[in-house]
């Protein structure tokens, strides 16, 4: 049995548990830099697949058999690889599972690949949902790749997505939400708490820009590249006219929330990426907020949520302060012993508008 106090988001410490006693499996050795407060960055093997459709496997069918009926060519990732821009990839990845039958997993794009809009999604064998991974699951893990808005060179190893792990349904219900707010300000101004924790946009910025489009021929990303490239070689500036944008449909945006977010050491928090009620648009590819995110005990650290925002269909007029998705929260097994922010590799504690960390001077 696991170490664990109670059900819920289980910390680094178990993770790193998990890895000793079988139930990660990997190629090569777990690097310490993988473990994050509440997942695990997954890496990227040594091939990858050109297919022509995305595809998920389906009941008792392995990735496989489908990868053999949609595979175009085969890459080799050893010295790098080009991911173009619009095509779709299947890379297998280093880590698969030996799950116990009460513990379940789900998955999300990391941050910075989230801020690139190179759609990452997870699949498994007999999966019929992209990300998430039934309690007991024992097999192979993939990563489906599509580039949307730039080219990118990834090498094996490189680190796209992330796992984090569960037991037990620890969401939080309205009403306990409320009454962690009340305890810990987990969002600046007057809560919006309704199936989740609403946040808006921010589009009153001084005169400034409210966030960046990104442009539409530019040259090749390398994915494990950091501080290296010119801003303005990829993004364009966007502004609001009267507190209000027009997004263009299938155009790429980066945004920020209105709401600074704190998110206590003992929970977590995972952003839904789109709710049709409130718009034809994505609001989120990352999705997951780690212990400690914008977090302080003092309330020093103010940090907002960055909108990866893309807009389907038509175009959608979006207003200052107008709803565009929720948080939904959930309890820690135990707390991490560190949390977001106490790591060296917290790019994003604090943060404004801010692009990924591939970019000079991107915080702007």
């Amino acid at each position: 049995m696991l170490r664990i106090d109670r059900d819920g988001v289980f910390p680094h410490q178990t993770i790193e548990e998990m890895e000793s006693r079988g139930i990660i499996r990997c190629a090569s050795p777990l690097q310490s830099d993988q473990f994050q407060p509440a997942s695990l960055d997954l890496r990227l093997g040594s091939r990858a697949f050109r297919i022509r459709a995305s595809f998920l496997s389906g009941r008792n069918l392995p990735v496989r058999e489908r990868v053999e009926e949609f595979q175009m060519h085969e890459m080799d990732l050893s010295e790098g690889a080009v991911l173009e821009k619009g095509c779709v990839y299947l890379i297998p990845l280093q880590e698969s599972l030996r799950l116990p039958a009460d513990v379940q997993a789900a998955a999300n794009a990391k941050s910075s690949t989230g801020r690139l809009d190179l759609l990452t999604r997870l699949i498994t064998d007999g999966g019929s949902e992209f990300d998430q991974i039934e309690a007991g699951y024992d097999g192979p893990l993939y990563a489906e790749i599509c580039p949307r808005s730039f080219s990118v060179l990834v090498r094996t190893g490189s680190r796209l997505n992330q796992i984090r792990f569960r037991r037990g349904e620890p969401s939080l219900n309205d009403q306990e939400l409320a009454a962690l707010h009340a305890s810990a300000a987990i969002v600046s101004g007057t809560p919006i708490i309704d199936g989740g924790l609403g946040f808006s946009a921010d589009l009153d910025r001084n005169d400034m820009h409210v966030g960046f489009r990104a442009k539409p021929h530019t040259a090749i990303i390398d994915i494990d590249r950091v501080n290296s490239y010119r801003v303005d070689d990829y993004w364009e500036p966007v502004y609001a006219s009267a507190q209000r944008m027009i997004l263009d449909p299938e155009t790429f945006y980066v945004l920020v929330s209105k709401e600074t977010v704190s998110i206590p050491p003992d929970h977590a928090a995972e952003m839904l990426p789109f709710i049709a009620n409130i718009g034809e648009f994505r609001v989120h590819y990352a999705g997951f907020f780690d212990p400690g995110f914008g977090y302080s005990s003092d309330g020093s650290v103010k940090s907002r949520g960055v909108l990866e925002v893309r807009c389907h269909d038509v175009p959608f007029v979006l207003e200052h302060g107008q709803q565009v998705g929720r948080l939904k929260f959930e309890r820690m097994a135990a707390p991490p012993i560190s949390h977001y922010g106490a790591q060296r590799n917290s790019n994003y504690q604090g943060q404004d508008l801010k692009l990924s960390k591939h970019f000079l001077n991107s915080s702007l």
